[in-house]
Parts: structure tokens; C-alpha cells; sequence
């Protein structure tokens, strides 16, 4: 793909010589090594576990278990299938894709902002996509969400690439050939995440606006129906599941949710970002206002990154903002796959602000570095905040797999508190981290996972597994519970007291789990 730059006027004598694609290899890397570094601290989460569990279960398991839950997941959870038998279960290993995913982001961005910023623009966007928090955070997560990132960033640019005229020096046969492949390009990446697909209605303004030809439109348009035909199945079994997410309705002024749907992680960094995205766009509003007045001139419009950025930022997540008004179906990270064009949007800000604040081109030049550095120090402590050992929805099951090593023996028998909605019981901790619970005996297991229509471990009560003899020749049982929003249930104490066991001792984890001890 031959990427269109037009003359760098912003850009430093060093840049002039480098290649478009020598910046995004740089910025790829970069951005790959930031997701990856420390990604093994903190604790596999909910959503981390069920990834690992559903790509741990046979084929056969896993695809009757799509057909349950988790649809919207099922493709992703194949690719994660195969990864794990090569790459292996640890939560290193399990992050290493989204990290490689967001380095591909990452330099997709280099190239839509060189493509008419030149060499510097594109050096700043890379470097304000390799620490934005929703990126880093996406970065090092076993999810889909950084995948989206990434096809949304390339099939953004062959897009463009198809309307700049790249595609021009084609033939027609390779021509059909990269409109095809947009089509499936989409299609795929609806399947790594359902809402994905709202994409489409971003690339259509784009098109309209630009005022493209009507083979494009109808190109396109061929290729935004066969992409929604071939992901209408995966749309009907959502929603057949949709109670799976009946969660979010029971939480739908979370503040938490809007700093997450800020793509910037915490407030210090949300509202310098939308200052930045203000300042970008408002160069743009004023010409609007002036070509309003004036007569339209007819044929084609270059697509700006503005443009670009903002139709790609605002119109999906404005789209399934308002389905939500009607139904809770959305929390921020499903926006991940417009965290590019923010930052795309952050870039231009930069470059305003950076006009603005210089009387002269290189002044200007400075200015823009040092605000970029400004942004960057911003950004670093949620990158450092993102890497606790508790920063994935404060899960602590890496130290509670922990403590179960240092005390329990060969033999004893453990209990979970079954109390927690599925993705924060902390049995979990025994499917993600099974180090510290080798040996033991799991008591109320009932039906595990791999055999379940669902991606969790069933389990009896301490009285039901009593009464078919699980506790039979126990003589130390370990009660493992957790703390949500402050309250503690728990939850199998008085049935164990009841059949003979008392309380020896609790260990307290350093964050919310209690490990309490019973013997005869």
C-alpha cells in the first residue's frame, strides 16, 4: 500500500529524509514494548478469565458454548485457542496479542497522520498514541478491545488509501480486489466485537463529506451490505444473550464508565485531552462558518485528518450512546476502536496549540514538543497506576493464589464464597492462577467449566456438597471470600460450623480477600 503524504510544511529538515513506514515499524515497536512491560502484574480479572477459560475448552466445547454466551467474543476466543498452546497461560502470555494489536494501532496512526501532516505529525501521533490510557490499558488485557483498535486504524487508512487515489494506479481486478478486502476486513473485526461494525457509519459521512465519486459510494456501499449480511448471525445471537449484559443497567451513571469512555483514563488527563480536541477542531468550525456563506464549489474535497478523526471518534460512540438511552447495552471500553482518532485529534491540537504559542515556525516547532511532553508526563502515572498488582477491576488473585501456597497443605479441602456475580468469586483465583491450589480438594466444584453451556465453574452449597460426602476424612477446610463494594458476606461459615468445623485463624490479604482457616 503506497501511503499519500503531501509536503511536510510543518516538518524539520531531519524528518524530511525518513520514510512513512520506517516511523510507523519505530512507533509499532515502541508502543508493542510499552503494553507489554509489566503487563504480568496485575491480577487476571473477570473478563481476563473468561477469556482463558473459554480458549482452554476443546473446539467443540467452546463453539457450543458461543451459542450461550459470549458470541460477540467467539472469534477472538478462537484466535486465544490456538495462541495458548503455543504461547502458553500466563497473564504474560495471555496480554502479549493485545500488546502486539496495539503497536499495530499505534503505527496505522504514524501513517494517518503523516499522510497529510508529514514526517512530524506523524512522530507526534505516534508518540500520543503509544501512551494514551485507553490504549495502554487495552494493551495489556486478554480482550478483543485492542484488536478492534487496530483493524479500525488500517481499514480507516485503506479506505483512504482507496479514496486518495492510491488505489488509482491499480488495475481494476486489484482494485476490486482492496474493496473486497475492506469488506471482509470489516466483517472480521465485527466478529472480534459486535459493535465494531458501527465503524461503517463513520466511513460513510467520511465518503459523503469528501464528496467521493459514485464508483466509491457504490463500492462501498457493496461492501458495508455483504460485511452487515455476513455478521447478521453473530447480531442474532447477541441478541438472544443480551442478558449476559443486563448489568449495565444497573449502573448507568458509574463516573468510572465516563472516564473509561474518555479514552483517557483519569480526569487530569480527560480534560487537557478535550481541551486539545477542541483546539483542533476549532480551526475547522470557523472555516465551516465562513464556506457557509460562500457558493459550494463542486467536485471531490481532500479528506482532512479532522475530518477523519472526528467522524471516527464521535459518530460510533454518539450511535450506540443513543441505543443505550433506549436499552444499557454499552460501557467505554466497547469505544476502544476509536481511541486512534482521539488521539489523531489530540495531534492536531497539539500542532494549534503549538501555532498559537510561537511567533515563528521554529518557535512554533517548540512549543508543539513541549506540550507533547506535557501530554506524555500526564499520561505516565495512569500507565504506572494501570500496571498494580490490583488495577484489573481490583482483582487480587494472583496474592490470594499466593497465601493458599504459603498455608494450605496437600489434602485440605477449599471453599469459594459463592455470593459474587461470576467474574469476581474468587474461585476464579484457583482457575487463573492454579499454582497455589495444587493438591487441594475442591470441595462444592459441581460441574467445572469445560462442561458447562456457560464459561464458569457450578458449585454446590457447603450443605449440598456435605450431604453427598465432600467432606469426608477432610480435616482443614480454607474459606476463601471477597469484599465488594465494602461488604463482606460470609458465605459457607455457619454450614461448616454446623458439621463440625471451627474457626482457627483468618488471613487478610493486602487488598479485599479473607483466607479463614477451620479444622474439626
Amino acid at each position: 500500500m503506497t501511503v499519500l503524504v503531501e509536503p511536510d510544511i510543518r516538518a524539520g529538515h531531519p524528518l524530511r529524509a525518513v520514510r512513512p513506514w520506517t516511523i510507523a515499524l519505530v512507533f509499532g515497536i515502541i508502543a508493542t514494548v510499552l503494553c507489554a512491560a509489566a503487563s504480568w502484574i496485575p491480577s487476571l480479572w473477570g473478563d481476563e478469565a473468561a477469556t482463558l477459560l473459554s480458549a482452554k475448552r476443546p473446539v467443540g466445547s467452546l463453539l457450543s458454548m458461543l451459542t450461550h454466551v459470549d458470541a460477540v467474543h467467539g472469534l477472538y476466543y478462537l484466535v486465544m485457542h490456538g495462541w495458548i498452546r503455543v504461547a502458553g497461560e500466563s497473564p504474560f502470555a495471555l496480554r502479549l496479542p493485545s500488546a502486539l494489536a496495539v503497536g499495530a494501532a499505534v503505527a496505522a496512526v504514524t501513517l494517518l497522520a503523516g499522510r497529510r501532516g508529514g514526517p512530524r505529525a506523524a512522530v507526534i501521533a505516534g508518540v500520543v498514541a503509544a501512551v494514551l490510557p485507553r490504549l495502554t490499558y487495552a494493551g495489556e488485557e486478554a480482550r478483543s478491545y485492542a484488536f478492534t483498535a487496530a483493524a479500525a486504524a488500517w481499514l480507516t487508512l485503506l479506505l483512504l488509501w482507496l479514496v486518495d487515489g492510491g488505489g488509482g494506479r491499480l488495475s481494476p481486478a486489484a482494485r476490486r480486489a482492496a474493496w473486497v478486502a475492506y469488506g471482509v476486513g470489516m466483517a472480521v473485526a465485527s466478529y472480534l466485537f459486535l459493535y465494531f461494525a458501527t465503524l461503517l457509519v463513520a466511513h460513510g459521512v467520511i465518503l459523503l463529506a469528501t464528496r467521493a465519486s459514485r464508483a466509491t459510494l457504490r463500492a462501498w456501499a457493496l461492501c458495508a451490505a455483504g460485511a452487515a449480511v455476513a455478521v447478521l448471525p453473530l447480531a442474532v445471537l447477541a441478541f438472544l444473550e443480551r442478558n449476559q449484559i443486563s448489568y449495565l443497567s444497573a449502573t448507568p451513571d458509574d463516573p468510572a464508565i465516563w472516564y473509561y469512555f474518555l479514552w483517557f483514563g483519569m480526569p487530569w488527563v480527560a480534560i487537557p485531552a478535550w481541551g486539545l480536541i477542541v483546539c483542533a477542531l476549532w480551526p475547522a468550525w470557523q472555516r465551516w462558518r465562513q464556506r457557509a456563506s460562500r457558493p459550494v464549489l463542486p467536485g471531490p474535497r481532500a479528506a482532512s485528518t479532522r475530518l477523519v478523526a472526528a467522524s471516527w471518534l464521535f459518530l460510533p460512540t454518539g450511535l450506540m450512546l443513543l441505543v443505550n438511552l433506549l436499552y444499557p447495552m454499552y460501557t467505554g471500553r466497547y469505544s476502544t476502536f476509536a481511541a486512534p482518532a482521539a488521539a489523531l485529534l489530540i495531534t492536531e491540537g497539539l500542532f494549534v496549540l503549538g501555532r498559537r504559542l510561537g511567533r515563528d515556525a521554529g518557535r512554533a516547532a517548540t512549543a508543539t514538543v513541549a506540550a507533547t511532553a506535557v501530554f506524555v508526563a500526564l499520561c505516565a502515572p495512569v500507565y504506572v497506576l494501570q500496571r498494580g498488582p490490583f488495577a484489573k477491576n481490583d482483582s487480587d488473585w494472583a496474592e490470594i493464589s499466593a497465601a493458599m501456597a504459603a498455608n494450605a497443605k496437600p489434602g485440605d479441602a477449599v471453599v469459594f464464597d459463592e455470593s459474587a456475580k461470576p467474574s469476581q468469586r474468587p474461585r476464579l483465583a484457583m482457575r487463573t492462577y492454579p499454582e497455589g491450589f495444587r493438591g487441594l480438594r475442591d470441595v462444592t466444584l459441581r460441574t467445572p467449566y469445560y462442561r458447562n453451556d456457560s464459561w464458569a465453574d457450578r458449585a454446590y452449597s457447603v450443605t449440598q456438597a456435605a450431604a453427598r460426602g465432600r467432606f469426608d476424612g477432610v480435616e482443614r477446610v480454607w474459606v476463601v471470600e471477597v469484599e465488594i463494594d465494602g461488604e463482606q458476606d460470609i458465605s459457607g461459615l455457619p454450614e461448616l460450623q454446623a458439621i463440625g468445623f471451627g474457626e482457627r485463624g483468618r488471613t487478610i490479604t493486602d487488598h479485599r480477600s479473607v483466607i479463614i482457616e477451620l479444622t474439626r
